[in-house]
């Protein structure tokens, strides 16, 4: 019997003649030498008696520097047409999170190179932030900023995971990466970004798994080469989206607002690997969709209680022309203290919002009575 995790592997042809080749996931044993199992790819012309192939272990993953400049899907294997990759080195998706001992538990900010992020809501090394803009406000421009300055002020690089985003976006994305250099097209090797994609058109145990690829080999980069790498995860509400719907796939019991029961548990399998070690960092920054704005709701409620500080970005600030258009007092840190980044760094921050604040109630006094009735 295979165990819980392991990769089953179904190679047949249909009743056309088409190949088929469809790699599934044990998620649940049945008994009587049944397991139920979670298809990574299309099920398309899979028929009763197919013979199917026990792999004896989980996902495995191409990782290392062959991973870079290069795009993959949710079983690790190219899908931007530009051959094969080198597989002498490889990881399983299903890890245990560091161990305590093994933690670099000291307090360090992770200096992005964008001012208004550093003095205003500062990143922790090791830490995950969320990223809340909706579409057209700079999300994608300042992800770039961000890999680049990584790979030139700390020679690190960046893993992108698109968990159930449009394929359009993902390729806007690569096509804008190659452009800035990010990606380097003559030099494939020299690129700072690897690229994991599971969109919108795969069936959910692929955009369920994606985030745990892109995770991986965030983690031979950390714990391996001993890198500080960025880790982007666009978005991680389709993450809890896409557990639910292999929960309701499995015949569990829904939990709150239809959610699977395993939601808490889920989210910290994944969020729990991203951290500093005495080796490395990895550094998360992941877009958080916020169904119908509803703070409370079960999938950004368990999200906030991950995150070290969250970036917003404002829709009134891009249409003002002023990038990245981040908005200074609704984006929060718990990196700004005094201990932390010290007292002139905090003395600094709070007058600027300060200022800031005035400038806005004024600006509500001045729509509302006009410039005259402003006194001295």
């Amino acid at each position: 019997m295979p165990n819980i995790y392991n990769a089953l592997i179904i190679k047949s042809r249909d009743t056309v003649g088409q190949q088929i080749n469809v790699t599934c996931e044990v998620q649940q044993l049945l008994g009587n030498n049944r397991v139920r199992a979670v298809a990574m790819s299309a099920t398309d012309g899979l028929m009763r008696g197919m013979k199917v192939i026990d792999t004896g272990a989980p996902l495995s993953v191409p990782v290392g520097g062959a991973t870079l400049g290069r795009i993959f899907n949710v079983l690790g294997e190219p899908v931007d047409n530009l051959g094969p990759v080198d597989i002498r080195r490889t990881s399983p998706i299903h890890r245990s999170a560091p161990a305590f001992i093994q933690l670099d538990t000291t307090l360090s900010i992770f200096e992005t190179g964008i001012k208004v992020v550093d003095l205003l809501a500062p990143y922790r090394r090791g830490g995950k932030i969320g990223l809340f803009g909706g579409a057209g406000v700079g999300k994608t421009v300042l992800i770039m900023e961000l890999i680049n300055n990584i790979a030139k002020a700390h020679g690190g690089v960046s893993v992108f995971g698109g968990v159930g985003e449009r394929t359009r976006e993902g390729n806007d994305l690569y096509m804008e990466m190659k452009e800035s250099g990010v990606i380097n097209e003559k030099n494939i090797a020299e690129s700072k970004v690897a690229l994991v994609y599971g969109q919108m058109n795969e069936p959910p145990g692929a955009r369920m798994r994606v985030g745990l690829t892109a995770l991986t080999m965030a983690e031979y980069f950390r714990d391996v080469n001993k890198q500080d790498v960025l880790l982007f995860i666009d978005n991680i509400f389709h993450f809890v989206q896409e557990g639910s719907e292999v929960s309701a796939l499995l015949g569990r019991m829904p939990s709150a607002v239809g959610y699977q029961p395993t939601l808490t548990t889920e989210k910290g399998s994944l969020q729990e690997r991203i951290t500093s070690t005495k080796e490395g960092s990895i550094t998360s920054i992941q877009a958080v969709y916020v169904p119908a704005d509803d703070l409370t709701d079960p999938a950004p409620a368990t999200t906030f209680a991950h995150l070290d500080a969250t970036t917003v970005l404002s829709r009134g600030l891009a249409a003002k022309g002023i990038y990245p258009a981040v908005d200074p007092l609704d984006s929060t840190s718990t990196m700004l203290q005094p201990r932390i980044v010290g007292k002139e760094h905090y003395g600094t921050a709070q007058m600027v919002k300060q200022t800031l604040q005035r400038y806005k109630e004024l600006q509500d006094i001045i729509a509302i009575l006009g410039l005259d009735e402003l006194s001295e």
